[in-house]
């Protein structure tokens, strides 16, 4: 079986919403991290403060025909080709240990029952 990180960096308030399209296309655990990103238009300042907006990367360890999915539904509901606020790839996984047995079992389960 082959896996995939799905990778999705996005505005912070967008991050409940991106959660629950990724759950309800398959998706099961994630990883959240708190970022902020440097982007190359001017930045805006308010009283000499400057602020770019926080951002959150969610990622996902996925069987790699389900990371596609996910991908492919997360990138139409969050209209991700026209928002400049996210993007989402996918990273091929070459070597994986310490994947919930549970999760492990539910993609096998899935691929069995598409055969």
């Amino acid at each position: 079986m082959k896996f995939s990180v799905l990778v999705t960096i996005l505005a912070e308030e967008m991050e409940d919403e991106a959660v629950d399209i990724a759950r309800e296309a398959g998706a099961g655990a994630v990883t959240l991290l708190s970022a902020r990103g440097i982007t190359g238009d001017e930045k805006k300042t308010f009283f000499g403060l400057t602020y770019e907006g926080a951002q959150s990367v969610l990622m996902f360890v996925l069987e790699k025909k389900l990371s596609l999915q996910v991908l492919k539904c997360l990138t139409k509901k969050l209209d991700l080709d026209n928002d400049p606020r996210g993007i989402a790839f996918t990273i091929p996984l070459e070597h994986l240990g310490g994947i919930d047995t549970r999760e492990l079992s539910q993609f096998t389960q899935k691929i069995e029952d598409e055969i």
